[in-house]
């Protein structure tokens, strides 16, 4: 039996939420409340008490919080650019360079794609953007697919594999002989009888059928060609006659695709025949299929309202295609927080050493012994550029005292993990969430006081029972 570290798991629990909240710094959270840890470690073993490094802690968050405030940079929420920068820094936390830069374009336009087509004063809805996977071909082979791509195809061999200015019909309606819901029975003397049972229940179909192929007919010229997209079933007799009218059908399409369907492709979606106008049609410009083994997916591009859109990740194993989705997710949500923040923070450690340099002067307003907490908590913002610099390969202590004398001079650079000398983040578009960071902020320093005060919640809890 496995007995877990009961620390371990609410540092975890914390990355966890970190993630939640904002889809990234996770890793960062961990570091600060392991040096924060380290740190306290120190202190308490000369005898200071719990107590007055949480005091510290608490003090020096809220100096850290007006600092954070006056660091951020304002940012535009259309400048392609700076959420380029921001979507690359995030990438490439997670990814190899070559393929963090690769996918960067496809994650900055996929929402700024959406954002056009979202309400003014309106958060931007990331489900909009459909991540689709194929085991096939390399990962530089991803895209930004502007329109949609369906995990399935046409049922019938005889449809078009590839249909251009396609009117598209996305319904409700079923194309097959439905059962009765409840217990019921039809009763017949003589084979004619039967016959004519049989055919009024085709005939209710075939005239549902019949309905879509006018309407078709109706709306299309020549060049121009007829998709249906329907939630519910299509019989074979159906799709025979919709194949010889050179018509894509696509049955048990999902509820979430044909919602986006008319959203990126215009009209609306109808549940009965009798609500079929050349109106309620969608239009695209292209919509073929790409068959992959035993697979089918359906590409639909060109549409007129692409208010929302399609990542297509390719890669040659499982393994790889997990770790990209995990990184566009990350990326997705970095481009969507500068958007709602309205702001951006230096990246590269830049903050964590101005932060730690501001406490360090501000620890003079705190009373007593929480000036060691204070003390502390600018260390530990420094511990976390000292792994960022470690990481790269570097002399943690060269790199962050390099980096504090030009805080110190009035220029707030960071560490440049490829040479490890100083980095001007303006210059090389390193940029951190002002979120990711706020939210580190608030949450590390809460647990690392809870982890310090364990012996108090303990023993208030004793006392509690005793008076119980």
């Amino acid at each position: 039996m496995q007995i877990q570290n009961p620390t371990a798991v609410m540092i975890a629990r914390t990355a966890v939420a970190q993630d939640d909240v904002t889809g990234d710094g996770t890793t960062s959270t961990v570091v600060f409340i392991g040096e924060l840890m380290k740190q306290a470690e120190r202190w308490l073993s000369e005898g200071v008490h719990p107590r007055a490094l949480v005091d510290g802690f608490e003090f020096a968050k809220k100096e850290a919080l007006s600092y954070l405030d006056a660091f951020k940079q304002d940012a535009g929420p259309t400048d392609r650019e700076l959420l380029h920068c921001v979507a690359r820094t995030a990438l490439r936390t997670k990814l190899e360079e070559r393929l963090a830069d690769h996918l960067t374009d496809a994650v900055t336009d996929a929402v700024l794609l959406i954002r056009e087509g979202t309400a003014e004063g309106s958060a931007v809805d990331l489900h909009m953007i459909e991540i689709m996977h194929m085991k096939h071909k390399l990962e530089s082979d991803t895209r930004l697919i502007r329109g949609l791509v369906l995990d399935h195809g046409a049922r019938h061999p005889d449809m078009p594999g590839r249909v251009d200015q396609a009117f598209i019909l996305t319904c409700n309606i079923s194309l097959e002989y439905d059962k009765s819901e409840v217990n019921s029975g039809f009763f017949y003397s003589n084979a004619e009888q039967r016959e004519k049972l049989v055919l009024a229940e085709r005939k209710l179909v075939d005239d549902k059928v019949a309905a879509i192929v006018a309407l078709k007919r109706r709306v299309c010229t020549d060049g121009q060609g007829f998709v249906i997209m329907n939630m519910k079933g299509i019989d074979p007799m159906s799709l025979d006659v919709l194949a010889k009218e050179g018509i894509l059908a696509l049955r048990r399409a999902k509820k979430r695709n044909m919602e986006r369907l008319t959203l990126a492709c215009g009209g609306y979606e109808v549940s009965s025949v009798e609500e079929l106008e050349p109106e309620c049609l969608g239009y695209a410009g292209k919509v073929y299929e790409h068959v992959l083994g035993e697979e089918k997916y359906t590409f639909v591009e060109d549409v007129r309202h692409p208010k929302s859109c399609s990542i297509l990740l390719k890669g040659p194993s499982d393994y790889a295609i997990a770790m990209m989705k995990d990184a566009v997710r990350d990326g997705l949500r970095a481009v969507k927080n500068v958007m709602d923040d309205g702001a951006v923070v230096k990246g590269a450690g830049a903050f964590e050493v101005g932060c730690a340099e501001h406490l360090l002067k501000a620890a003079a307003k705190a009373e007593g012994k929480a000036r060691i907490g204070v003390e502390s908590f600018a260390n530990a913002l420094l511990g976390v550029v000292q792994v960022l610099a470690q990481n790269g390969g570097f002399d943690a202590q060269e790199s962050v005292l390099a980096v504090r004398r030009a805080h110190a001079d009035g220029v707030p650079a960071g560490v440049d993990l490829t040479t490890g000398e100083l980095l001007d983040c303006d210059l090389a578009g390193v940029y951190d969430n002002y979120l990711v960071k706020k939210q580190i902020l608030n949450s590390a320093p809460v647990m690392a006081s809870q982890l310090l005060l364990v012996d108090e919640v303990i023993r208030a809890g004793i006392n509690m029972r005793k008076r119980g």
